[in-house]
């Protein structure tokens, strides 16, 4: 009797723990799995091993972030990236859907979030108070509907038409430049509509209200693949004052988190799943060959 019941008390241990395993190959808590032993995850500071989670920030802005119909799934090369990362660290990431670049900092700065992925351009203001990654470059591209009467065959047009753009993104800086460049032709500035997400640029127009959209080139593809023959783009130039910028990841300086992120941001360029999430977005051109740490306050 004895031996029957050892016997059935390790047949159901033995059926317990191969649930289990069925279970966790299906979906890891990074957590769990690289917590113990990792040296990334040794390195985070005390509230993250606690928490077990990253909080990010972001906006609606494919192919970035891609709000599905639900209002809170989201997809895109934010959520593959930080997934990638928190394998890394050992913790589940999260990301919470803000209205715009000033609602993200601000809520990081007020402690709601840990991190935003951006893309944003690192600036020596920023890093006063954000640690900056770099993980890509840009070219800036004005999204113009197919539709429009504007006349806007390429960027030197763009000379007194009315641009909207996400309040606060590097699309706000470059048409400063760009309007720098048309009064040096003594053309009519560029008008700058500020609004809170991608989605309201490029609503706005495609209703006329703007006579083009600024973007990011690899944000401008995206739209037009999502909208086919609906929008082409043109491109600023070097001597509009575009050049390449470099855009980052941004962590508030004050939780310590910055550095270890880098270093799990090296550690995806060096297994390839950096290169493979760019590679299955078409953003090989603006990838990068390795991450930065804060390099604006250095220049």
């Amino acid at each position: 009797m004895l031996k029957s019941r050892g016997t059935l008390l390790v047949s159901l241990a033995m059926a317990l723990l191969a649930t289990t395993a069925c279970g966790s190959s299906d979906s890891q808590d990074p957590a769990t799995a690289g917590g113990a032993g990792n040296a990334r995850h040794d390195k985070l500071p005390q509230q993250f091993k606690d928490s077990g989670v990253i909080r990010f920030a972001g906006d609606s802005h494919p192919p970035y972030r891609i709000l599905g119909a639900d209002g809170k799934t989201v997809t895109g090369i934010d959520r593959d990236l930080q997934q990638a990362l928190g394998e890394v660290l050992g913790v589940r990431t999260e990301i919470t859907i803000v209205p715009g670049l000033p609602s993200a900092l601000s809520g990081m700065l007020a402690g709601r979030y840990d991190a935003f992925n951006g893309p944003v351009k690192d600036t020596a203001e920023r890093e006063e108070k954000f640690d900056a990654i770099v993980w890509m470059v840009t070219r800036t591209a004005y999204l113009v509907p197919r539709s429009g009467s504007a006349g806007i065959d390429a960027s030197d047009d763009l000379c007194g038409k009315r641009v909207a753009g996400v309040d606060g993104s590097i699309i706000e800086d470059q048409v400063v430049r760009l309007t720098d460049w048309c009064a040096g032709r003594n053309e009519p500035a560029v008008e700058f509509i500020g609004l809170a997400d991608t989605n309201g640029t490029i609503l706005a127009a495609k209703s006329g209200r703007a006579d083009a959209v600024g973007m990011t080139e690899s944000a401008a593809l995206d739209a037009m693949a999502a909208e086919k023959n609906e929008f082409t783009y043109v491109t600023q130039t070097d001597e509009q004052g575009a050049g390449v910028d470099q855009l980052a990841m941004l962590v508030p300086k004050s939780g310590g988190l910055g550095p270890v992120m880098f270093e799990a941001f090296e550690e995806i360029f060096a297994n390839g799943e950096y290169e493979r999430i760019m590679k299955e977005y078409g953003l090989e051109k603006v990838a990068v060959d390795e991450p930065k740490l804060n390099t604006a306050g250095a220049q």
